[in-house]
């Protein structure tokens, strides 16, 4: 009952806006408003909009109407409200990490995602033709001046007071423009019905997991805001068997070590050995932070096929 009430909700969503803005060159949602509202001033003047289907259509203003939204849950509003006097920050420890991946199970089995898709990626990373390979797991950012939040014309992803950004597959109509604004690749479309779709249908959604995912809809990295609310560190924080991960509170200049629960501090953390941001060249200002792969912890071996070498 509660899965047909949230795809009603959706499809009610939907069927207000009437039709999905899916292209650059066509208008977006804000558009679409100061459309509605120019009615009476423009009478049988058109627009061009594309269809779910892909089909470039032409629509009379007169036909547009504003999007009303629908009242929001009690786990959607405090979803985006976020945890006040929190700043949350990771820190990745490139040295320690030797692709054990356990960090993408967990995020996996906690987001309702098959094997082949990804919250979290470990990649593996060579700078320069004579320089030392490394392996680097790579999550959503989580950017101060994020990119995808500003081009998403319903509002449906978003960041929050305490720096998590967020997706509402409730509101998500699928266009993906978050994902082509996203210079870090962090999003995943949700082209086929989930895994597991069946088991939990009947769940409740919960913005801060985005479970249960829904098919046409975006997802990404959450920082694990639904254990952050119950006072546990992130699923893979917590799963990596190497200590590859810190998380805290940049308010509270501490950071929680996943594997040996060791507590330090955040700005020595990053000042002592050298942390930086991806791509700061671009202004997006990451909450996630690296520490160079110097003085590794064991010897790299870089056949991913391997499965010995996995763990």
């Amino acid at each position: 009952m509660k899965e047909e009430t949230s795809n009603n909700s959706r499809r009610k969503f939907l069927k207000s806006v009437g039709l999905t803005v899916g292209a650059a060159g066509v208008v977006s949602g804000f558009s679409l408003l100061g459309a509605a509202k120019a009615v009476a001033q423009e009478p049988g003047e058109t627009v061009n909009l594309l269809t779910q289907d892909g089909q470039l259509v032409q629509v009379d203003k007169n036909q547009l109407r504003p999007t009303v939204s629908e009242p929001l849950t009690e786990l959607q509003k405090r979803g985006r409200e976020g945890i006040a006097g929190k700043s949350f920050v990771m820190v990745i420890d490139l040295s320690k990490c030797r692709n054990a991946r356990k960090c993408m199970d967990a995020c996996q089995n906690h987001h309702q995602l098959r094997p082949d898709q990804h919250h979290i990626n470990v990649l593996q990373m060579q700078d320069a033709e004579h320089t030392a390979p490394y392996f680097m797991p790579k999550p959503c950012q989580h950017c101060d001046n994020p990119p995808c939040t500003k081009v998403c014309p319903v509002d449906a992803t978003f960041k929050r007071q305490d720096g998590i950004v967020l997706i509402d597959n409730e509101r998500c109509i699928g266009c993906r423009f978050c994902i082509a604004a996203c210079p870090y690749s962090a999003r995943i479309f949700q082209w086929t019905e989930p895994k597991d779709a069946e088991k939990y249908k009947d769940l409740t959604y919960n913005i801060e997991a985005n479970v249960p995912q829904k098919k046409g809809t975006i997802s990404k990295c959450l920082f694990s805001a639904d254990r952050l609310r119950e006072n546990k560190l992130p699923s893979c924080v917590s799963s990596c068997p190497n200590g590859v991960y810190y998380f805290g509170d940049q308010n509270e200049d501490a950071v929680t070590n996943g594997t040996t629960h060791e507590t330090v501090r955040f700005s020595q953390l990053i000042e002592e050995n050298a942390g930086y941001t991806l791509l700061p060249e671009l202004g997006t200002k990451p909450r996630v932070y690296y520490l160079p792969p110097k003085n590794r912890a064991f010897e790299f071996n870089g056949d991913l096929l391997n499965e010995e070498n996995l763990h």
